[in-house]
């Protein structure tokens, strides 16, 4: 689903996401109101979500569609390169931010990405968050490490418990502890993190 208020940027990215076979646009909606109404009715897999809307903002609407279907998964599109949006943005699980100044073929790239369950924040955006080379996980223990790792690897909760030997309560602690000790909120957070890291070790070789 796409969800911008100008007809002619809705169109245009329909026409971009439908030249992939494997895509189909199954709504579009230009305001908050119609957004939250077309998702529940449709159920997308995917919605493509602008931040800034006639009637509020995208943030409203994957606030309201995470809590009535959180299987739905929401990528910012946006001209609006802002921190305070981006922490919103993941603050409601956002699962990828991007800006519309991306290339047309690589919005179908992030749409597969986040559909397969996949984060996808640039290491620029991440960096934003933990300035001046600070390490975010250098106070997680062994096993909070191998949970962070696992998350990154798109794992749910149960299958990193059946992976690592643990109870499924232990893997849920061992997730509170290392948000609060890395200062995020969500788990979507530390997956875009582990997401960052990985892409820049494999751009340095």
């Amino acid at each position: 689903m796409i969800v911008d208020d100008h007809e002619i940027v809705r169109r245009g990215i329909a026409e971009i996401v439908d030249r992939d076979d494997d895509f189909e646009v199954v709504a579009e909606a230009g305001s908050v109101e119609d957004a939250i109404r077309r998702a529940e009715l449709v159920k997308p897999d995917v919605m493509l979500v602008d931040l800034q809307l006639p009637d509020g903002t995208g943030i409203d609407i994957m606030r309201s569609v995470g809590q009535s279907d959180p299987s739905i998964k929401a990528i910012v599109l946006t001209s609006f390169d802002d921190d305070g949006a981006l922490t919103e943005a993941l603050e409601v699980g956002a699962r990828a931010y991007i800006l519309k100044t991306v290339r047309g073929g690589e919005i179908n790239d992030v749409i597969r990405a986040v559909a397969e369950g996949r984060v996808l924040l640039d290491e620029r955006t991440m960096t934003r968050r933990f300035p001046d080379g600070e390490n975010p996980t250098a106070s997680l223990t062994p096993s909070e490490r191998k949970v962070l790792e696992l998350i990154g690897d798109g794992m749910s909760n149960r299958e990193i418990g059946e992976n690592l030997g643990i109870a499924e309560k232990t893997v849920k602690n061992h997730i509170t502890s290392l948000l609060a000790k890395m200062g995020l909120q969500r788990r979507t957070q530390v997956a875009a993190w582990v997401a960052a890291q990985r892409a820049a070790a494999w751009r340095n070789g």
